[in-house]
């Protein structure tokens, strides 16, 4: 057995144990302990291990003055406080989400329009952003019959990967390598299936650049490219943690929101593929406006910059 297999033996091992003792943990013990871990992200670990620079500068990238120093630093605590929590629900979600107990956990809004565009016979592309508990989101569509093909990158443990693999694919779902390029994608979208993407990392210097709260961001060509090929909706959705402050609660609680549908068939424009984009990541920004403490600041959002712009700081500079 080689050194790396035994070292991922070993990862897996942690990891499994430390699910055991999530699994049990009630609602409040895992706020209290995510509370802390929050906390020492922020206050204890070294800050460049935990990429605070990087959190810090976006939201002022986001939202310029409208938050004091201070006030960033709780959001990004805050920030670490969901994360944390989010990986434990994903731990306790088999045992807690079920159909039967949906209205206890699951609120809904703009449901409708989701709803007639799964429906209509056409594929459907549910997009998201590294906000909310996107795990969440995912399994409520997989528990009332709407499996779809979910985009993932594989991770480099074997052992974790494949946890994850079973714990996504509960619900009825299929996992999609990002590895593979986009056959697999084709191949559920063909079967008429849908597709379940997150939409808001870094496409580099090819990628198209639209606003996100304001700054050019690169994203990527291929979900509008993919979309008006096969005439399928978009809808971008979202799954945020509602508030729980009362000491009772026995739920954590989700709105599960629509923020947009775009048919692509009605789309006119010189360039469909960037109104296409601006439309879906201007709704993705209203979401992350209204829940900022949820979204993953920590990504590097805006690390591209269109090639014009480039020239121009260049030039500024010999100058």
């Amino acid at each position: 057995m080689t050194l790396k297999k035994l070292q991922s033996l070993a990862e897996y091992g942690i990891f499994r144990t430390l699910t055991c003792f999530i699994g049990i943990m009630s609602v409040r013990q895992t706020i209290r302990l995510a509370e802390f871990l929050g906390w020492a992200f922020v206050h204890v670990l070294p800050r460049k291990m935990t990429r605070y620079q990087v959190a810090f500068d976006n939201i002022q990238t986001a939202f310029n003055d409208e938050y004091t120093p201070e006030e960033i630093e709780q959001l990004i605590e805050k920030m670490w406080v969901h994360l944390f929590r989010l990986v434990a629900e994903i731990v306790q979600f088999p045992r807690k989400l079920h159909r039967e107990n949906h209205r206890q956990i699951m609120s809904f809004r703009n449901r409708s329009a989701a709803a007639q565009a799964l429906n209509s016979g056409r594929p459907v592309f549910m997009l998201s952003g590294h906000f909310g508990n996107w795990e969440a989101t995912m399994s409520t569509f997989g528990i009332f019959g709407y499996p779809m093909g979910i985009v993932a990158r594989k991770l480099d443990n074997p052992y974790l990967h494949q946890w994850f693999v079973q714990t996504r694919e509960v619900t009825g779902h299929q996992l999609l390598l990002k590895q593979g390029g986009w056959d697999g994608m084709t191949d559920v979208i063909s079967a008429g299936g849908n597709l379940g993407l997150l939409c808001d990392q870094d496409a580099g210097k090819r990628g198209v650049f639209v606003d996100y709260f304001g700054k050019p961001a690169s994203t990527f060509r291929s979900i509008a490219l993919m979309a008006i090929e096969s005439e399928a909706f978009i809808v971008m959705g979202y799954g945020a943690r509602l508030s729980d402050d009362s000491d009772e609660c026995r739920w954590v609680r989700y709105e599960v929101g629509c923020e947009v549908v775009i048919d692509t068939r009605e789309i006119e424009a010189d360039d469909e593929v960037r109104a296409i984009t601006e439309q879906y990541t201007h709704a993705l920004e209203q979401a992350v406006r209204r829940h900022p403490e949820q979204y993953f600041w920590v990504h590097r959002r805006w690390k591209s910059v269109p090639r014009q712009k480039k020239n121009k700081v260049a030039k500024a500079k010999a100058a």
